[in-house]
């Protein structure tokens, strides 16, 4: 700038000497004016004196028009030969002149690619960084457009189309990209920002560019992405496979071109883990994917195993529980390779990373990341990221392996304790069905049972625990023991249920946890084919179901009751006469709710599949199923169908009995004449021993009305019944006792003998197994 070369001489006494033809245009007075003046009489304000006439920095000039004219002054001595000072040579500039270098250095120095283009997106002005990502010089730059620098792709295309939207809006632009520079070998990802630029009257003269090299702070926020996804994606399933295709999914392509993950043997079953051995590992490929089409690169298949030899990445990741990083030209790697027995593959794979999947301090396997698609090898970010992602996984990996080997005892506990095969009798034609859930809450305490009863009858149960897993079904197996320990005293449905409710609660206080957590809700129905009645008692569980020989069908009016385990409340039975050949079906909670079910159309699909047509009572059970579940139900599901039968006159027989000694021969002589005519000859002596035994008893210490009948089923049934409730018991009979004998032969000639308590007074019973064909 001419104004930069603004300078006088000034002599030892501070006198004008030599005057610039730029010191002229800044303060606007000729040579001959200012010649032969004091130098401070050329200045507006007054400066602090010293050695010099001016000291160097910044003043302000009076103009020969009288206005200020700032500037800053450089003040050099002058010397003589000798070195003695004779005067000052003193240039002066614009405020900002002495700015201009420095700004047009820091542009040129500038760690960010900075270029400045016009309309024609022809370069102006190109800093050194530019220079050198465009690999070329500022000389063979500037003048040529930008975009025939480098290729003509996609990013280029973008570039013209961001630089035109700012030339022609005049708005700024920021956007991120991911291009490779010509001068690098990889592409990058960059931060472009651009930005329009006037001239000092506003007109606009073209636009600037900066790219940044963003690339790490992107793969950073790629990282943290991805271990937020993995937050959710991995472990949606309490499935051991699942959550290993889903490390998978997620490793490849962000992670890897190719990912595997093999597991123990005993991961994927029941086993505890064993010692783990010194030499080679066996593990079994669970879930593998690749970047390209069919996984070339798997040389083993999934379910297979695989031998790792010890210096092979995965063995050692194993061994040493951390990270693993190999690469192509790394002997044990290159051996490695050479052994699995690829060697077309072994160019290909250039980076390896080996990560064991360890949760709660047990190793259960390794995943293995593999890139021979990606340029870029694996780094130590890379490591950390591996195994972040497999941790997370590992743990998820142990929750599901947990979960399943939780799921197989529970369910292998339940099976034991319901009844496998059910006993034959005639009052009934049972199926039943139990589908165990397959919900992350575990295997539920449903259960069921059928107990023969006396006199034939038959009693139905089903019920359901609160609550999921061990402690859920150890709870059903106690209270499936109470009932049958219950039933085997007879007792009526609501009574029976008052003393199951009782056990809940000293159940509970024994095991100092809370009620409702115990609780159990319950079913109890005794079935008579004899009089063919049906009575049943709920604690609150859900009403059964009740399909008649003539198709309809409808759900059985009971009062449900509170659950198990509340107490103090009272259980009502409900009694009703029932056809032969009705349908009963009893069923858990589990067959009709629902988080998004609604329980009224739940019962009227229920009462319809009921009433369709089956060809048996199993195929029934299955179309209930079928019908009126959901495709993934999210409880147990017990169901146990029950068809009536009934007894026929021919199979019984009543006989009242005086309160009379002389009546016992009578009854002996007419249970003779019945088995006589039921052809059971062979087995009359025994039936008239225990007869006339029970007939004595009842008229010795039972209160009248007494009732002798015999039940012709799959067992003679012999029974006595009287008004009083006091029930008998077996007693040890000295040598000298008159009596005292009578039950304990009775005991010793039938299968099996008992008493239960009726609404007028007791029965006693005794069975005796009918003669073989």
């Amino acid at each position: 700038m001419d104004d930069a070369s603004a300078a006088m001489v000034v002599d030892a006494r501070g006198i004008v000497t030599g005057w610039s033809e730029g010191a002229r245009r800044l303060t606007g007075h000729p040579a001959e004016e200012a010649v032969g003046r004091a130098v401070r009489a050329l200045l507006a304000e007054d400066t602090p004196s010293g050695t010099a006439p001016l000291l160097s920095g910044p003043v302000t000039l009076r103009h020969r028009d009288g206005r200020p004219v700032p500037a800053r002054l450089t003040v050099r001595p002058l010397l003589d030969a000798r070195g003695a000072p004779t005067g000052h040579l003193i240039t002066a500039e614009p405020p900002d002149a002495a700015r201009t270098p420095l700004a047009a250095w820091a542009f040129q120095q500038a760690s960010l690619a900075i270029s400045v283009v016009g309309p024609d997106l022809r370069y102006l002005l190109v800093n050194d960084t530019a220079c050198r990502l465009l690999g070329e010089s500022q000389e063979n730059l500037v003048g040529r457009s930008c975009l025939d620098t480098m290729e003509d792709d996609e990013y280029t295309r973008g570039l013209d189309r961001h630089l035109r939207r700012v030339t022609g809006t005049g708005e700024p632009l920021q956007y991120e990209v991911y291009a490779q520079a010509p001068s690098q070998p990889r592409p990058r990802t960059w931060n472009m920002e651009m930005w329009p630029v006037a001239g000092p009257s506003g007109e606009p003269l073209g636009a600037a560019l900066a790219a940044f090299d963003t690339t790490e702070q992107h793969r950073a926020r790629q990282r943290l992405a991805l271990l937020n996804e993995a937050a959710t994606a991995i472990g949606t399933t309490l499935d051991v496979v699942r959550t290993a295709e889903e490390l998978v999914a997620l490793m490849v392509p962000a992670v890897a071109d190719f990912a595997a993950v093999d597991l123990h043997d005993w991961v994927l079953g029941a086993d505890e883990p064993p010692v783990r051995p010194d030499t080679g590992v066996v593990l079994r490929r669970v879930a593998h994917g690749s970047a390209a089409e069919g996984s070339p690169e798997a040389v083993v298949r999934l379910g297979q195993t695989d031998v790792y030899p010890p210096f092979s990445p995965p063995a050692r990741a194993l061994r040493e529980c951390r990270a693993v990083l190999a690469r192509a030209g790394e002997p044990d790697f290159d051996r490695w390779m050479t052994v699995r027995g690829v060697p077309a593959h072994v160019a290909d794979v250039h980076s390896l990373l080996a990560v064991p999947l360890r949760a709660r301090g047990v190793v259960l396997g390794v995943a293995v990341a593999v890139r021979n698609l990606h340029p870029e090898g694996y780094a130590d970010d890379d490591t950390a990221l591996a195994e972040e992602l497999a941790s997370r996984a590992a743990v998820c990996v142990d929750n599901a392996r947990r979960f399943a080997r939780e799921r197989a005892t529970a369910l292998a506990l339940q099976h034991s304790l319901l009844p496998r095969g059910l006993p034959g009798q005639a009052a009934v034609e049972v199926a039943h069905r139990y589908l165990p859930s397959a919900s992350a809450a575990g295997i539920g305490g449903d259960w069921f049972d059928v107990i023969p009863l006396s006199g034939s009858r038959v009693a139905l149960v089903v019920g359901d625990v609160v609550g999921h897993g061990i402690p859920s079904t150890a709870t059903m197996g106690r209270l499936c023991t109470a009932v049958r320990t219950l039933a085997d005293v007879d007792l009526p449905p609501d009574e029976l249920l008052t003393h199951l409710d009782d056990l809940v609660i000293h159940l509970a206080a024994d095991d100092r946890e809370d009620v409702g957590e115990l609780g159990s809700t319950c079913l109890y129905a005794v079935y008579d084919p004899v009089s063919r009645r049906l009575t049943v008692a709920a604690a609150g569980h859900p009403a059964p179901a009740l399909l008649l020989p003539d198709g309809t069908c409808r759900l059985i009016h009971v009062n449900a009751g509170p659950p198990l385990g509340v107490g103090g409340l009272p259980f009502e039975a409900t009694e009703l006469q029932l056809p032969e050949g009705a349908v009963v079906a009893l069923y858990t909670d589990g067959l009709i709710e629902g988080r998004d079910r609604d329980i009224d159309r739940a019962t009227e699909a229920l009462c319809r599949a009921l009433a369709a047509p089956a060809d048996s009572l199993e195929s029934l059970c299955d179309g209930v199923l079928k019908d009126v579940l959901p495709e993934e139900p999210g409880d147990d599901v017990a169901l146990l169908l029950a068809r009536t039968r009934a007894l026929g006159a021919d199979q019984v027989a009543t006989r009242d009995v005086l309160p009379d000694p002389e009546e016992v021969a009578a009854a002996r002589e007419w249970a003779g004449e019945r088995l006589a005519a039921w052809g059971l000859d062979e087995i009359a002596f025994v039936t008239e021993l225990v007869v006339s035994e029970l007939v004595t008893n009842a008229i010795r210490y039972g209160v009248p009305p007494i009732r002798l009948r015999l039940i012709r089923d799959r067992t003679l049934i012999c029974e006595v019944a009287d008004a009083s409730s006091t029930s008998p018991h077996l007693r040890r009979a000295h040598a000298y006792d008159e009596g005292g004998r009578g039950l304990l032969l009775v005991a010793q000639l039938t299968q099996r003998w008992g008493s239960r308590q009726t609404d007028g007074g007791k029965t006693i019973w005794a069975e005796q197994p009918l003669p073989q064909p």
